[in-house]
């Protein structure tokens, strides 16, 4: 059963990699009653530098020894996709929330496998899904349900990216276009965030 977070949020990041460069792991220490506490990466020298260079006062080279922490009492998960089911799975068993990147796992057999785990615990699971959030999105919503554009009968949505683009990561082994690890190559990277708002 996860545990009601009172007071800090004393988040633990498995996976620093570039996602939280920029955007999470900086974004923890910025908000009210939430705090990066400890970060988790199998390379020792990049966790190590990731700490020290945001002052998170934890490092782990293993993600139960970080999950297991009492000094973490919440979970993200930044890892590629097919380490998330595993991840959540361990940090629900361990009674704490998670904050899990898209996209959610590598296929629907996992995805069911951790809903499952999320009830059967009675523990909480929320996806990175964070646009429905942007102002940009709440405004265009608020178009569509005043009816000011109309009835809405097709949207089309293409997404146009050079081989290497800035907006994707770019790392050694480029993990997004091997299925094993991603689910599925840059489609099941990038289209989430996508189809989530059309979804929205």
């Amino acid at each position: 059963m996860t545990k009601q977070i009172t007071g800090t949020v004393n988040w633990g990041i498995i996976g620093c990699g570039d996602v939280c460069e920029v955007k999470s792991g900086p974004a923890f220490n910025k908000i009210p009653h939430s705090k990066l506490v400890a970060v988790m990466r199998r390379d020792a020298e990049k966790v190590k530098d990731f700490a020290t260079r945001h002052q998170v006062p934890k490092y782990y080279t293993d993600a139960e020894v970080l999950i297991l922490d009492p000094d973490v009492n919440a979970i993200y998960i930044a890892t590629p996709p097919s380490f998330h089911e595993i991840y959540t799975l361990m940090a629900l068993a361990a009674g704490k929330p998670v904050y899990v990147e898209k996209p959610v796992t590598i296929d629907s057999k996992s995805l069911s496998r951790m809903i499952e785990s999320e009830k059967s615990l009675n523990g909480k699971v929320a996806v990175a899904h964070y646009r429905r959030a942007l102002p940009l999105f709440i405004q265009i919503k608020e178009l569509l349900q005043t009816g000011v554009l109309g009835k809405i009968r097709l949207v089309s949505l293409q997404t146009l990216q050079p081989p290497v683009s800035k907006i994707v990561a770019q790392t050694g082994g480029n993990w997004r276009i091997n299925p094993a690890l991603s689910g599925g190559g840059l489609f099941h990277d990038l289209s989430p965030h996508q189809l989530d708002i059309l979804y929205w």
